[in-house]
């Protein structure tokens, strides 16, 4: 199997369809993890996932996961959450900490990280320059003072965010965190959130798998639509905080 290696200098991809039909959805390897690289990835629909050691891997999987806003789910379990658990929701106001924090938390199953310490700097970067967002959950102490026990966050462009990976250090702050976040991102005017990958946690919100062909022509639409107001920095929800 030919695997195609990018330039140093170019920011042109393969072919994604000859990627998918060929190579499992591999597209291509190396590159950098430059803010425009990486803008120019995520407007195809392809994205970085290779793990400490390794040489950058671009990937764009078909079927696609995906979630539309307007369809969210939220279960009886969940709802009952949200009205009863005291908690904040926020956005943007610790993003370093939640990537870092996406990175760290040992998650079932998994042996290490993805996210090396070269991601969170390229995120980081996108973050400064307001391509990539954060949620925050926070939960009171015995005090009343919140403190971090979940999140998420992702890259936007235009009219579309990419979920990139999420955490959690008390029981259902990153379930609350997505089902906080999707309403302010419809708002927001966010139309398509790219899932990447199917999970049966992204299955109970609603998430479905999509051909990559239906998934790019939506892509390719919504990231060329201005959002209907900008994703800012501050509470998003705010429930029984003593």
């Amino acid at each position: 199997m030919d695997i195609p290696f990018l330039h140093p200098k170019s920011k042109t991809f393969p072919d994604v369809n000859q990627a998918i039909a060929e190579r499992d959805g591999l597209v291509a390897v190396g590159g950098d993890l430059s803010p425009e690289r990486l803008l120019t990835a995520y407007r195809q629909g392809i994205f970085p996932w290779f793990s400490e050691g390794q040489p950058v891997c671009w990937w764009a999987l078909s079927p696609r996961t995906v979630l539309y806003p307007e369809k969210i789910h939220i279960g009886r379990s969940l709802q009952k959450t949200l009205r009863n658990k005291p908690y904040a929701v926020t956005v943007n106001q610790c993003f370093p900490l939640v990537i870092q924090a996406c990175a760290q938390v040992p998650r079932a199953g998994q042996d290490g990280t993805w996210i090396t310490d070269s991601m969170q700097q390229a995120y980081v970067r996108l973050h400064e320059m307001g391509h990539a967002h954060s949620f925050e959950c926070w939960y009171p102490d015995e005090s009343g003072r919140l403190k971090l026990a979940g999140g998420l966050y992702g890259v936007q462009i235009g009219r579309v965010f990419f979920g990139e990976s999420m955490f959690a250090v008390q029981p259902d702050a990153s379930k609350i965190a997505f089902a906080c976040a999707v309403p302010y991102l419809a708002q927001c005017g966010v139309e398509l959130i790219d899932c990447q990958q199917n999970t049966h946690h992204l299955a109970r919100f609603g998430s479905e798998q999509i051909d990559f062909a239906d998934f790019s022509a939506t892509l390719t639409r919504c990231s060329a639509l201005p959002l209907a107001q900008k994703i800012g920095c501050g509470t998003v929800a705010v429930k029984h905080i003593p």
